[in-house]
């Protein structure tokens, strides 16, 4: 099968397959967009669709947001993981007030300079929002491209140069780019999964480069799951979920008593308040960030 072959059997499938996901609507806006990529990062959709249906409820657009203080993203994002989006959301939402008029900018270099906006989400807003022609490059494109085409089981660590390359070559025409990137990350979100990949309803299982070889084991470093039990991440949520369900500033007490290892403890708070998620005050109490 040719490349334009494969591009078919994809985007074939994704028509007959795809999610529907909210934010991927006809009636979906940018910033819709925008909040969905920063939440589904390390994040499942099933977690995600609630938090964002309220999360675009409550704040249907930047300038909603940025007339918050931080405090309140942080309670919105609730059980999430990994914190510190919901400050770089609200930190973007200010920026494109301030610099953009309150509208999403379309392009890829405006996007990158928002604030928590990497390579990765603005290549994807540019794309999913506006029809740009990128290359979308998430976890999941990067382990299709892997097997598919290197015959590799997991790409590697982190995103390579070759792989951007090659992402780029496999673009189609313009008018289809968005959609063939949606479409394979829709694929290996849902098939080409990383632990238990269903080759038997892939739609190019036949050209598949790995699987031909015999799916061979990955032979690359260790590749470990992230640990949660004991961790310092649990201890910061932890802390966290006492300042979020608080309606004002918590005494360091009402924080020693959820987490028991004093020293890690410690430790979490410290990293809390270098990340700007908590802020000291006075008299030995702590609040979420107020500006």
């Amino acid at each position: 099968m040719t490349i334009a072959g494969v591009r078919d059997s994809v985007l074939s499938w994704y028509a007959a397959n795809a999610r529907d996901l909210p934010w991927r609507a006809a009636d979906r806006t940018p910033w819709g967009v925008l909040v969905s990529e920063v939440m589904l990062q390390q994040t499942p959709v099933s977690r995600v669709e609630p938090v964002w249906r309220e999360w675009l409820r409550r704040w249907p657009s930047p300038a909603a947001l940025a007339a918050e203080q931080p405090a309140a993203a942080i309670r919105a994002w609730g059980r999430l993981g990994y914190p510190r989006r919901a400050l770089r959301l609200h930190a973007a939402a200010r920026a494109i007030t301030d610099r953009h008029a309150g509208s999403v900018p379309s392009g890829y270099d405006d996007l990158r300079a928002l604030p928590g906006v990497g390579d990765y989400t603005a290549a994807a807003v540019a794309s999913f929002a506006f029809g740009a022609r990128h290359a979308v490059l998430d976890t999941n494109v990067r382990r299709v491209l892997a097997r598919a085409i290197s015959g590799s089981q997991y790409p590697p660590q982190s995103a390579t140069a070759a792989e951007r390359r090659l992402a780029e070559e496999l673009l189609p025409e313009p008018e289809d780019a968005p959609t063939w990137s949606v479409a394979v990350m829709e694929l290996g979100a849902v098939i080409c999964t990383a632990r238990a990949p269903r080759c038997g309803e892939c739609p190019i299982a036949g050209e598949c480069t790995w699987r031909l070889a015999g799916s061979p084991a990955y032979a690359g470093p260790p590749r470990r799951g992230q640990a949660w039990e004991g961790t310092d991440r649990q201890a910061r949520g932890r802390l966290l979920a006492v300042l979020r369900e608080a309606s004002g500033p918590v005494g360091k007490s009402a924080l020693d008593v959820v987490w028991s290892d004093a020293r890690q403890r410690e430790r979490a708070l410290d990293g809390l308040v270098a990340d700007g998620l908590v802020e000291p005050l006075d008299g030995d109490r702590y609040r979420l960030p107020s500006s």
